[in-house]
Order: C-alpha cells, then structure tokens, then sequence
C-alpha cells in the first residue's frame, strides 16, 4: 500500500472506473468508505436480526453466478436498441463485458434460418477465413488450448455441453438460440451467439460476439484484434445468411458495434 495523499476519493473513483469494471459513482463510495473501520467487534446483531453474514467468495461467487445468468439471458436487439452508450470503435460495453453484435434479414421461416447456424464448426467450418481459423486453431494449441482438432459431434445437430472445435455449446434453442463459450486461451471469457427471430415476414439473424476481459491483457486482446473481428464475424453473418437464402432475396439490416 503506497499512500498517495494529494489523490481525492473522486479522483480515485474515476481512476477505478478506467482500470477496473466499476462506475465511478459505485467507486466514489467504495473508496470513500475505506476510512470507516469495517471490522466487527460487537456480535450484537446475530441476536437481533435472522440475516447472517456470508463470506467474500461465496458473495462473490454468488454475485458472478448471478450475473451470468442475467447477461446469458439477454436479447440483443433490445438490449443493444436501449443502450444509451455510443457504438463506436470497440463496440458496446456492458459493465465489464464487450459487445460486437450484426444481424441480417433473410426471406425465410426461423426454422429454416437457423439450419446454417445449427451446422457451424466441424467440416462445415464457420462460414468466412477459414485459414485465418486454423492459424488461430494453431496459435491456440501452441500455448496449450484444445484449437480446431475436435470438430463437433453431429455435423446437423448441437446440445448442450457438446464442442464445436474450440467453441462449446452452452444452450440452444432450436430454430431459435445458439450460445457458445469460448475454451481456447484468451485473456479473459468469451461467447458467440446467434439469435434467430420472426421479423418482417422473414426472420432476423442476429450474431453478437462478447469478451469479458482479464485486465489490461485483455483490452488489448478484445481492441487489438478488433479490425480482424470485424472483417471475420461480418463475412461470417453474411455468408450464414447466404446459405439460409439465395443472394438475391437476401437484405443487410443492421449492424452494432
């Protein structure tokens, strides 16, 4: 602990906002506190009151579980349509995580627009840069992730809990959801997930990728390779798209970033 007494609680909270996931207005408190001793020394309210007190990594287990399942629930294109924040450069950040998310429209019924997206990974491969897959399949393996070497299951159908390469599937709807988590090594957690829905008499495919970062590491992961993301994960909706449809009935929607 290096004392810095020239540095107000305020300038404090705003420094915690930019190296950590925290509001600044969260980190003003937080900080602000810190000269209020915490330590109990009086067992007076285990008496008084049913509540007990939890321990700091059941809290902070609990808070992550929780915060997972909020965010694993989320629909992106009304998430994304409420969000008051910029989309700009480096996408749109909730909280801690980063989100890039595209969709397209096609002329076809759900069922039939999901089809390409159930087939992903495996021979089928993901729609756009193969070899820029494979050379992050091997880059992977070298700092010992599992890469592309485990294809998937079934090259038509996904379930929960299965891989497709180094992608595994965390839930599925059919016609509807395909959520994966990221198993390769990157600094932090990632997902990738498609969402098909009913719009306009033909149905709306909507591609959001997240990173949850780990420290600096991470930003520089999640912005360094924003420019590749982008052509990757663009080609990647449009050619899902073109294989759900022909071309020609195929119409560009909208893209976040």
């Amino acid at each position: 602990m290096v004392p810095v007494p020239l540095l107000t609680p305020r300038l404090s909270s705003l420094w915690l906002a930019l190296v950590s996931p925290v509001y600044a207005q969260v980190g003003r408190e937080l900080i602000d506190g810190v000269r209020n001793a915490t330590v109990v020394q009086d067992d007076g309210a285990l008496h008084v009151f049913t509540v007990r007190p939890r321990g700091i990594r059941e809290v902070l287990a609990r808070a992550l579980v929780n915060e997972d399942l909020g965010f694993a629930a989320t629909r992106w294109s009304d998430a994304l349509s409420s969000q008051r924040a910029p989309r700009g450069w480096g996408g749109v950040r909730f909280g801690s995580r980063l989100v890039d998310s595209r969709a397209a429209w096609v002329n076809r019924a759900p069922d039939q627009a999901f089809q390409p997206i159930s087939r992903i990974g495996g021979d089928t491969g993901w729609y756009y840069g193969s070899g820029l897959w494979r050379l992050r399949g091997l880059l992977d393996i070298a700092v010992g992730g599992p890469g592309m070497r485990r294809g998937r299951r079934d090259p038509k159908s996904v379930m929960p809990g299965d891989t497709l390469d180094f992608w595994r599937v965390e839930a599925v709807e059919p016609g509807r959801l395909l959520r994966l988590a990221a198993e390769m090594r990157v600094p932090g957690r990632a997902w990738l997930q498609f969402e098909v829905t009913p719009a306009d008499g033909g149905s709306l495919i909507r591609q959001t990728a997240i990173f949850d970062p780990v420290g600096v590491r991470g930003l520089f992961y999640w912005y360094g390779l924003w420019g590749i993301h982008q052509m990757v994960f663009a080609g990647m909706l449009r050619n899902i798209a073109r294989a759900a449809t022909t071309a020609d009935v195929m119409a560009p929607c909208e893209r976040t970033r």
